[in-house]
């Protein structure tokens, strides 16, 4: 069995495809948490009292950056499994941190439009 060495594990970690990883298993991982609030909350439309009480609660700001850190969580989980669809039916090539740069501006592009428009 072999084993990797400390320098080659670190130098791996620095790997634009391994925080492409870490990202994709973290949004994973965050829209695991969120979505029993979220059905929770959808719970809550059989009482109109409830219901009302809870869109109210989320016209408020911190409520309104969550939920754009949230959609940006889908698009990161979005993007990180078309990469990691295109790793497995696409030739690897050298365009590989293109293709994560790419990945993650558009998780980027997607949170940030979701952020404007729910400040307006």
């Amino acid at each position: 069995m072999s084993r990797i060495a400390p320098l080659d594990a670190a130098r791996a970690r620095n790997h634009p495809a391994y925080w492409a990883f870490l990202a994709h298993r973290l949004s994973g991982a965050a829209l695991a948490l969120f979505l029993p609030a979220h059905f929770y909350v959808l719970g809550t439309a059989v009482e109109a009292d409830a219901f009302n009480q809870a869109i109210a609660w989320t016209s408020s700001l911190p409520v309104k950056l969550m939920e754009a850190l949230l959609v940006s969580a889908l698009a990161i989980h979005l993007a990180g499994g078309l990469r990691l669809l295109a790793l497995e039916f696409l030739p690897w090539s050298p365009q590989q941190k293109s293709r994560i740069a790419i990945a993650f501006g558009f998780a980027l592009a997607v949170g940030l439009i979701f952020l404007f428009q729910a400040l307006r």
